[in-house]
């Protein structure tokens, strides 16, 4: 490579290498992407494509499954969406998460085994949850979805849920209390006026 003139000669670091295995299997996804979209109706490449009207139906088509296919953010869902989402989770979380994961709760790392009634918790799962989904799939973000995962979404979401100043501050390990960090309700987007 050296000899070679349009290659310059200079050191990779390291982290450049995780993020290279990223834009390849992007690059790999978005490849796909074309030649599937490009693809007749016979499934050959290369022909015609088709007039924008039809591709605007079929943008909207899509659109439609993805919003059906990927979960909104579990605080924005209603009964039963919310129920339901929240079993999945709770699944997720009492399965991989805590035995996989979570050390023994110390006054430096807290856990609540009632979490779910903490909405900060709750939220902050179900966000790592998602990137769970997304990461731990090789077809959608190669081979170093993991260690994304691990790096960006792990340990800055436990950095979050477990100090003692945290969510769970108030709970011992046999104690739960939910309300010592809850603040006087405020007007947001979040609440809705009852009907």
């Amino acid at each position: 490579m050296a000899d070679d003139p349009d290659v310059p000669d200079f050191e990779v670091p390291v982290g450049l290498f995780q993020d290279l295995e990223d834009l390849k299997a992007e690059v790999a996804r978005l490849s796909a992407q074309v030649k599937a979209l490009t693809a007749g109706a016979d499934g050959r490449a290369g022909e015609a494509l088709p007039d924008a009207a039809d591709v605007g139906q079929e943008a909207e088509e899509d659109a439609a499954e993805d919003e059906a296919q990927f979960p909104p953010f579990i605080l924005l869902l209603d009964p039963p969406e919310y129920d339901d989402e929240l079993r999945a989770l709770i699944e997720w979380v009492e399965g991989v998460l805590v035995p996989g994961y979570l050390s023994e709760p110390s006054s430096d790392a807290r856990w609540c085994h009632m979490w779910f009634e903490h909405p900060v918790a709750v939220a902050r799962l179900h966000a790592l949850w998602l990137a769970w989904q997304e990461l731990t799939d090789p077809a959608t973000c190669g081979y170093t979805g993991p260690s994304v995962w691990h790096r960006d979404h792990l340990d800055p979401c436990m950095r979050e849920l477990r100090p003692s100043a945290g969510p769970f501050a108030g709970c011992t390990k046999g104690e739960h209390q939910v309300d010592h960090r809850m603040p006087g309700l405020v007007p947001s987007a979040w609440n809705r006026p009852e009907d």
